[in-house]
């Protein structure tokens, strides 16, 4: 099995070729004939400094083994399996998140396997299991995907999901990623798979979604830069409105998102994979970034994601939270207002 499962993701690595982009439509700035970019032109690494960041990783001895405890909290399982009343927010694990409102059981990117890569043998591993297992959670009425990188588009995850009990979720993804769904999952049905663009809506029972322009990018494999959209999450419940960043790069893009969403009941922000900023800047958001963010978006309440589970870059595994202490402090406001919670931690939102 482990092998069959290797050679199944070794072959989606390496059979990517030059796309054609099915979507495109030029009266949309951010589409091109093979893809998608940035709203917002930005520099990013170039030729040799991914050999040059990997060179003084190694010579750094980064990232340290973190000293704090990020093992998982006892999960209440039965508040989650029975909660159909009250909204709350589970921390599973780097950008998996529970969502519960409306009487609906909502995931974010989830990736439950032992490593977020390609290969099951190689690549980053969990630090700490799940917080809550999968074949533990309520039943999943929609799954919604930030962009298709390892750490977030987890093929082993999403097709256990397909096949749980009482009938799959629906998933919510990025326009392009639609037809990774039906390669890789060619039983789900295809009203199942519901592909947007940026600021297009969709609903499930008494939410409204809608996909969002944030500043990152998309690759599955060494030939499809781009070829598949990326952005945030908007998820509304008649009075309740939270955001979920996915992964981002600080940009004009949030001031566009304050400006028609704003203000947040809640958000989830990434506040880690920032280090060295030289590299990381443009594409993940330091803690004293997301701080910045969460007023630009006038969020009553934020949660800090995207740390703690896997070593992706140079900072150690515990630094983002005492980070986010600074950051906290020197903004003035309180730990109430932008937390960190361990995995299996639920946060009741009212």
């Amino acid at each position: 099995m482990a092998l069959r499962n290797g050679l199944a993701a070794l072959t989606e690595w390496l059979t990517g070729n030059p796309h054609r982009n099915v979507h495109y439509n030029p009266d949309r700035g951010h589409h091109t004939p093979s893809g998608f970019r940035n709203n917002y032109p930005h520099g990013g690494p170039g030729p040799g400094d991914l050999a040059r960041w990997r060179r003084e990783r190694k010579a750094a001895g980064l990232p340290k083994p973190p000293l704090d405890d990020l093992s998982c909290l006892p999960a209440d399982l039965g508040f989650l399996q029975a909660n159909r009343g009250e909204r709350a927010v589970t921390f599973i694990g780097h950008v998996t998140l529970l969502w519960q409102t409306a009487g609906l059981n909502l995931l974010t990117d989830p990736v439950f396997s032992e490593r977020c890569s390609p290969l099951p043998f190689a690549g980053p591993r969990r630090h700490q299991p799940p917080g809550v297992a999968l074949d533990a959670l309520p039943h999943i009425n929609a799954v919604l995907l930030s962009h298709n990188h390892y750490d977030h588009l987890d093929r082993a995850s999403v097709r256990r999901l397909a096949a749980q009990k009482d009938g799959p979720p629906r998933f919510f993804v990025p326009l392009g990623m639609d037809a990774w769904f039906r390669a890789n999952l060619p039983l789900l049905p295809a009203d199942h798979i519901i592909a947007l663009d940026w600021w297009e809506s969709a609903a499930i029972g008494e939410v409204a979604l809608t996909f969002v322009p944030v500043q990152h990018w998309s690759a599955r494999t060494p030939f499809d830069r781009n070829a598949t959209l990326w952005g945030g999450w908007i998820i509304g419940d008649r009075d309740w409105r939270a955001f979920f960043s996915g992964d981002l790069g600080d940009s004009r893009d949030i001031d566009d998102i304050a400006a028609r969403f704003a203000p947040f009941d809640f958000c989830a922000l990434g506040i880690g994979a920032y280090e060295p900023r030289w590299f990381m800047k443009n594409q993940h958001i330091n803690p004293f970034e997301a701080v910045d963010i969460h007023r630009r978006l006038r969020s009553r309440e934020s949660l800090g994601i995207h740390w703690g589970t896997f070593e992706l870059t140079d900072e150690s595994l515990d630094e983002p939270p005492r980070e986010l202490a600074r950051a906290r402090a020197a903004a003035g406001i309180g730990e109430n207002e932008f937390y960190v919670l361990r995995p299996g931690q639920t946060r009741r939102l009212g």
